[in-house]
């Protein structure tokens, strides 16, 4: 239930999920249903390529101006805190007229957890709230079994601290995710039958018994369920367990990210295709960048989760804007970097 709104403070809501889990599109969606709201975003990626942020700063809303945009890429929120977030909000707060709502996108690796705390920071907390934390879960990708095994196994495994302890870097990412939430948005909802959808739901519940479970599709969640829960989150912080609660430091040595530049693509149903098999075979958790198509104006957006791969142009490529094709990877540590490179650009 949610709670009044902290007097004098900016709402901030956080949106979280793994890689590829849905949350720029939904996004997108309260940027196009603001409503009048100022609204402004953080937007954080895990890798030295800010996709998401060139996504949403190339989406054509009047809610989503250039300036209303802090792109944080290369490093998770979570672990940089002093560095990256906490600027942000001052800058976003210096300006003349600050946002009525922000929004903060976090990298699919980012644990929410030391996030949330920050706010608890004597420079932000008299001026900022966590109106509430918004976990995103591919719908697809948990029927598929790349999070957790059935909902029987994660409950008979429970251990009384309330947290499975988890064999896998993503199971673990995934559970601390949700703890956190205030709100999970079982998203991508068309990609799945609609009978696997409470076995799903019952899979979300074993993580979190008590946790309020929205379905959606492209992202379409009415804004004034998502802004407006009045969690005040970092008052909160005991109610939301972490795999990591009570280390000083953590860090994301499990997976890693890096860039290839590839040719222009001319058949970009074909370039899906060679992606989606390329990721199959290395186990690549997430996909994405910009393509250039030899005569077409338009940029190419190529977006991957495992071996689901979708191209489709976004927008006019701009005045003097360098055309170049060059795709974000992410996966567990250890993959043969020199091997999926030569595969994408070969």
């Amino acid at each position: 239930m949610s709670r009044t709104q902290p007097a004098g403070k900016v709402p901030a809501t956080i949106v979280t999920g793994f890689l590829g889990a849905g949350k720029t599109t939904l996004i997108r969606h309260l940027l196009e249903n603001a409503d009048g709201r100022r609204l402004a975003l953080i937007i954080n990626e895990f890798g030295d390529v800010g996709v998401d942020g060139a996504v949403l700063r190339g989406c054509g809303i009047e809610a989503c101006a250039e300036d209303d945009v802090i792109e944080l890429a290369n490093g998770c929120l979570c672990c940089t805190v002093a560095d990256d977030f906490v600027p942000a909000i001052e800058k976003l707060l210096a300006r003349p007229l600050p946002p009525d709502h922000i929004i903060i996108e976090t990298s699919g690796l980012a644990l929410p957890k030391p996030l949330v705390q920050a706010f608890n920071w004597p420079d932000v907390r008299t001026r900022v709230t966590v109106d509430g934390v918004v976990a995103v879960v591919d719908a697809d990708a948990v029927a598929a079994g790349r999070f957790a095994p059935d909902p029987a196994t994660l409950a008979a495994q429970r251990d009384a601290a309330g947290i499975v302890d988890h064999d896998t870097p993503v199971m673990e990412v995934f559970e601390d995710q949700l703890l956190c939430a205030d709100l999970i948005v079982v998203s991508k909802t068309d990609l799945v039958a609609p009978e696997t959808l409470p076995a799903i739901d019952a899979l979300v519940r074993a993580e979190v018994p008590r946790s309020r479970i929205l379905h959606a599709s492209e992202g379409r969640i009415d804004p004034r369920v998502l802004l407006g829960v009045g969690a005040a989150a970092e008052d909160d912080l005991a109610n939301r367990p972490s795999h990591h609660d009570g280390e000083d430091d953590h860090d994301h040595e499990d997976f890693t990210s890096f860039t290839v530049d590839i040719p222009a693509q001319p058949d970009p149903a074909a370039l899906a295709e060679k992606l989606a098999d390329v990721a199959d075979r290395f186990a690549i958790l997430r996909l994405k960048g910009f393509v250039e198509v030899p005569g077409k104006p338009m940029r190419l957006l190529v977006q991957g989760v495992g071996g689901r791969v979708q191209a489709g142009f976004d927008r006019l490529w701009r005045p003097g804007e360098e055309k170049r094709s060059r795709l974000v990877v992410i996966a567990e540590h250890g993959i043969d970097q020199d091997a999926v490179t030569l595969a994408l650009a070969g």
